[in-house]
């Protein structure tokens, strides 16, 4: 494919060619609605990781435009998100210098660009898979601590005062202690109490209405009428002119610090933003390739990165909005970008006059739409050991650490897989006279046994961890059974591989069962597990005798073993 044929092959590219004019006004409308969304929210995030509020616009103009050329999906909001504001914050605050926001944003730059990186591999590499290493508990108890984390983080400001401490214990514990010693700003907290109510409130009962803009305009003109820019916190007035390149003095020792927490960013801001791509796409009609998505929102990161911004990912509040407002293309998010770039270059002073408190409103009712209280009862009543994964989730994440608490997690899930591999369900088969074919003894305890002929099933790969627990489930079987037993057929249709140690397993198992004069039979095995079996020279051991298409024809077989000729 020629260079010339790829820049056309661009999703954006693509859809220009075929843009109709009937979609204009709905995606300038969406456009400019997602504008009102799209100036609080970044801002919001930005303060949420530690940086300054211009920052989030930085991370708001650039990625959007990228993505309108790279993205696969058509009204994907790409942009700052209260998912990723912890990591960033843990992963950048504690290599920036105290009140030096010039070092933060070059080292949240920096980690967007290997966020950037990490995902452009893995779209190459077609590594989207990794992104089920996040379980829906996990997920659901991840998000459900970083909604709490966010809360709590935000609580100072929307009350007016400042806490001095790490953790999310050691800052409840220091904000209980703000609140008994009265130290609470009245204005500020009147300010932030006022916009948290307006925004919730506007939810609840004029859902049209943008309660965000609402709240963030009254609180401006508020502050601006009362003259309050040197009494409480405020965001303060924006650089002047367009985000520019900002990653000098950044060592490769900060690279070094920084590649761990990228690669968790990476893997929440694909796993966020895969979901969502689906999702949306699904409702239209759409397919997303995952490895493209992957890509796409690797080149928007990189893009941010370079321009003041840092890790964006999709947004689940702003891409609704989006939809909602009939958005049919990228360019809603280009009228997005395109608006908030006039914003900064036009009224940069406005946000002298918009207050912290406020702002911390913003970011309080956002991160309320990550809490599943629903979710987690839920999951308690379908399992309790994925409720124990959401959990730890939640645990490790809410007091451990947001990356380390996620890899806890991550570390248990692959405890649970492995635990249900060593300890697989397995049963003994009976026939039942209401119904063809052999059934779980549990299940149908009044089954019947075959005279002579243990069936046993056993429902997980065969390795190292589980190898003996079959071969002396199969022996209790064996010495259990009602009569003496010449075959033992097992139902191999749910043994999906097999490694060295358990080949000698079985070994083993037909050595001892051989000295009994009993004929080990498979019924159903697969067969790359039979060339398995060839390849590690048990070929002559177990030969084509010993092996059944179904258990059906396996029965047949034993009951007609003294008389092959018989009538089947």
């Amino acid at each position: 494919m020629s260079w010339k044929d790829r820049v056309t092959a661009l999703p954006g590219i693509a859809t220009a060619r075929e843009y109709r004019r009937a979609w204009l006004r709905s995606d300038i409308t969406a456009g400019l609605v997602l504008t009102a969304l799209l100036i609080p929210a970044g801002m919001g995030y930005a303060e949420a990781a530690g940086l300054p509020a211009y920052a989030g616009l930085y991370a708001t103009i650039v990625p959007l435009l990228a993505y309108a050329v790279v993205g696969p999906s058509r009204i994907l909001v790409l942009g700052p998100d209260s998912s990723l504001a912890p990591l960033i914050a843990a992963a950048v605050l504690p290599l920036a210098a105290v009140d030096d926001p010039d070092r933060a944003l070059a080292l949240a730059g920096v980690l967007a660009v290997l966020v950037g990186l990490i995902l452009l591999v893995g779209g190459f590499l077609r590594l989207g898979f990794v992104t089920e290493l996040l379980s829906k508990p996990i997920r659901l108890g991840y998000l459900n601590a970083i909604a709490l984390i966010v809360i709590v983080g935000q609580l100072p400001k929307l009350l007016g005062f400042d806490v001095d401490a790490t953790g999310m214990l050691a800052e409840i514990a220091a904000i209980g202690q703000a609140v008994f010693h009265r130290e609470i700003d009245p204005v500020a907290a009147a300010i932030g109490l006022g916009a948290l109510a307006v925004i919730v409130g506007l939810r609840w009962w004029l859902p049209a209405v943008p309660g965000v803009l609402v709240a963030v305009a009254g609180a401006i003109a508020i502050s601006a009428a009362a003259g309050l820019t040197d009494d409480i916190g405020m965001v303060g007035a924006l650089p002047t002119g367009l985000p520019l390149p900002s990653i000098g003095g950044i060592g490769w020792d900060d690279i070094g610090h920084l590649i761990g927490p990228a690669a968790g960013i990476a893997l929440i801001a694909f796993a966020d933003s895969g979901v969502l791509s689906r999702t949306f796409a699904s409702r239209h009609g759409e397919d997303v390739n995952g490895s493209t998505e992957m890509k796409a929102i690797g080149v928007a990161n990189v893009a941010g990165g370079l321009f003041g911004g840092f890790p964006v990912s999709a947004s689940g509040s702003r891409t609704p909005v989006a939809e909602q407002s009939g958005a049919r293309t990228q360019l809603a998010g280009v009228v997005g970008a395109l608006a908030v770039a006039l914003f900064v270059l036009l009224a940069p002073g406005l946000t002298a006059y918009l207050p912290d408190a406020a702002l911390g409103a913003v970011v309080i009712v956002a991160a309320t739409a990550l809490i599943d209280i629903r979710g987690m009862v839920r999951m308690w009543q379908m399992s309790s050991v994925e409720f124990a994964l959401a959990t730890a989730a939640f645990v490790g994440v809410a007091l451990v650490g947001v990356l380390q608490g996620i890899l806890v997690a991550i570390g248990l899930s692959f405890v649970a897989v492995v635990a249900r591999a060593w300890q697989p369900y397995r049963t003994e088969l009976v026939r039942t006279p209401e119904r063809p074919g052999y059934h779980d003894i549990e299940r149908h305890p009044d089954g019947q046994r075959i005279a002579g002929l243990v069936l046993v099933r056993f429902d997980a790969p065969l390795f190292f961890a589980n190898g003996q627990i079959f071969d002396e489930y199969v022996r209790s079987v064996v010495a259990d059974a009602p009569s003496p037993i010449e075959w033992v057929i097992i139902a191999a249709e749910p043994i999906t591989d097999l490694d060295t140690t358990a080949v000698d397993e079985l070994v083993d198992l037909d050595n001892y069962l051989a000295g009994k004069s009993i004929q080990l039979i498979f019924a159903e095995m697969k067969g790359p597990i039979k060339d398995k079996l060839i390849r590690f020279g048990l070929g002559d051991r177990f030969d084509r005798t010993h092996f059944y298409p179904t258990v059906e024809a396996a029965v047949d077989a034993f009951r007609h073993r003294t008389d092959p000729a018989a009538d089947r």
